[in-house]
């Protein structure tokens, strides 16, 4: 078993050599009563209590049904060992009533003792009220609240410890300078404690995103979505079918190493072979969700298309609530697109206006047009703008007037609103173009005055049907992908399980191979990879050698 060597870091090769010694010589010994200790230019070692077991050279007990493995245990212990202190400001920077700063790592107790001046820290989880002062010059830098999370129960899984204190820049610049002078402690890389807390079993990697995702949020359905994920309900699902794989596999090998001795019964493969299916099926069906989770997340783009000087910028300005977008009754105003984001009925939305669709001889207006219709290809939703004066009471000039606009030869169309603007100036109100859309069969229609503002509110709602079916319930059903790494990873695995199939002949081995990709593919949405499970099954379920 190889050693990682440090130079810099020579008891911290020590620790290594020792951990992964026990490993090769095959060693359990007890870990217990880690203690923390800081030698020699803030490097730190396990000290005592040391291995009991080891010191009295008693045998180790054997492992306990859910406990961590020895390599896990040194995985742990190796990590923490080249472990800094991290600290940073977990609340927005600028001027606050209050403002967070947390650190992390095994150096916190001593920074809480330094900055507070008192022999112990808080009692964990409680707030208290303490006198922060300067451990170098004594001096008061502030009256705030002090809390104490001790590992593991913490949200990175170390000794945690947070500072609530007043949110004038004077104050934190003078906390965080305190902390980054005392030894040992260092400011925090980004994401650096979202990483701890993955690498201690805190989080997995979709709750990570998910939490990403939650301080990203800026509607009511991001939010519900990113809640939802950080919480851990995908992982879970990921979990739960990797743990299907799981057993899968182990039944599957069990079956390849043991048959002969009538270990394991002939069913075994049927087993195998049923549940393999049904889980393809299941990631099959996860996949095809339409996208909604990644639309929920990234903002459904909404394109705004039409003829020139219809009312597509005054449309934009309406829906943003302010001049995003220059207006003049001078057709082919706008050249470029011009693109925003909003929260319509609680769903993200990017809004683009685009150039007036029409063949031009003005070179730069011809390229206005082309990005339009590039727009228009990869557009979630389209705001197809028509002027209600000039397009003829009938369906079948509704629609051809709507052809034009919409992408030509789509083989899936994406879908649209049909906006019919300037409704002030239409004699009858609009009443013979609402009944020719409900005869013809076209998009839904809104009658809408851009300059009146008279129809925005059934305007806004057509969006808003529009977006919830385009995205659904955040809340309902099995949770949505959300990132496009994880539809990259459920494709390759839903593959891997189309081709197994053990027929009778075939090399199982190939088989196994082809579920332990899956399986593969599974753990790296989570960041759970790992053999020692199958194993574990396979002695559970089978009981092989006794």
């Amino acid at each position: 078993m190889g050693v990682h060597r440090d130079s810099a870091h020579p008891r911290v090769c020590r620790v290594h050599a020792w951990v992964w010694g026990c490993i090769g010589r095959g060693a359990h010994p007890w870990l217990y009563g880690v203690h923390w200790e800081r030698v020699h230019g803030g490097c730190v070692h396990p000290c005592t209590p040391f291995w009991m077991c080891v010191r009295r050279g008693a045998p180790p007990p054997a492992p306990r049904s859910g406990s961590l493995s020895l390599r896990r245990w040194a995985q742990r212990l190796c990590s923490a060992a080249q472990g800094d202190t991290i600290f940073a400001m977990s609340s927005g920077h600028g001027k606050c009533g209050v403002a967070v700063i947390r650190a992390s790592g095994p150096g916190c107790r001593a920074a809480v003792q330094s900055l507070t001046g008192r022999p112990e820290p808080p009692p964990p989880r409680v707030l208290a009220l303490r006198r922060i002062r300067d451990p170098a010059t004594a001096e008061p830098l502030d009256r705030g609240l002090v809390a104490w999370f001790p590992g593991p129960r913490s949200f990175t899984g170390e000794d945690c410890c947070e500072l609530h204190v007043h949110g004038g820049p004077a104050v934190v610049s003078g906390v965080l300078q305190a902390l980054g002078r005392l030894p040992g402690l260092r400011p925090a890389e980004p994401g650096e404690f979202a990483r701890r807390a993955f690498h201690n079993g805190k989080l997995d990697l979709t709750a990570v995103e998910g939490l990403g995702d939650l301080i990203q949020a800026e509607t009511e359905a991001q939010r519900r979505q990113a809640l939802r994920q950080m919480e851990g309900e995908l992982g879970r699902l990921y979990q739960r079918w990797s743990e299907t794989l799981t057993q899968a596999l182990a039944h599957l090998e069990a079956y390849i190493d043991f048959s002969e001795d009538d270990s394991v019964e002939e069913e075994v493969l049927s087993q195998v072979a049923a549940a393999v299916q049904a889980l393809e099926q299941e990631v099959g069906a996860h996949l095809r969700d339409g996208r909604r989770g990644e639309l929920l997340r990234g903002g459904v783009r909404v394109v705004i298309a039409g003829p020139p000087n219809v009312g597509k910028s005054s449309l934009l300005n309406l829906l943003a609530r302010r001049p995003a977008a220059i207006v003049s009754p001078v057709a082919g105003t706008t050249r470029d697109v011009v693109e925003l984001s909003l929260n319509v009925g609680g769903y993200p939305v990017v809004l683009s206006d685009t150039a007036g669709l029409r063949a031009t001889a003005d070179p730069v207006e011809r390229e206005g047009v082309s990005r339009a219709r590039e727009r228009l290809q990869h557009a979630d939703l389209v705001l197809a703008v028509l002027d209600a004066g000039a397009v003829p009471a009938e369906p079948g000039g509704l629609g051809e007037a709507l052809g034009a606009v919409l992408p030509p030869a789509a083989a899936a169309p994406p879908p649209c609103v049909l906006v019919l603007n300037k409704a002030d100036l239409v004699q009858d109100g609009g009443g013979a173009l609402q009944t020719a859309c409900a005869r013809g069969g076209l998009p839904p229609a809104a009658l809408l005055s851009c300059k009146t503002g008279e129809g925005l509110a059934g305007l806004l709602e057509l969006l808003r049907r529009q977006l919830e079916r385009l995205c659904g319930d955040p809340l309902a059903g099995s949770p949505s992908l959300t990132q496009s790494r994880h539809g990259h990873h459920l494709r390759a695995c839903r593959a891997a399980l189309a081709r197994y199939g053990p027929a009778a002949g075939a090399d199982l081995a190939l088989a196994a191979e082809q579920l332990r990709l899956a399986r593969r593919h599974l753990g790296r949405i989570t960041g759970h990879v790992g053999a020692e499970d199958i194993l574990d099954i396979i002695f559970r379920d089978f009981c092989v050698g006794k």
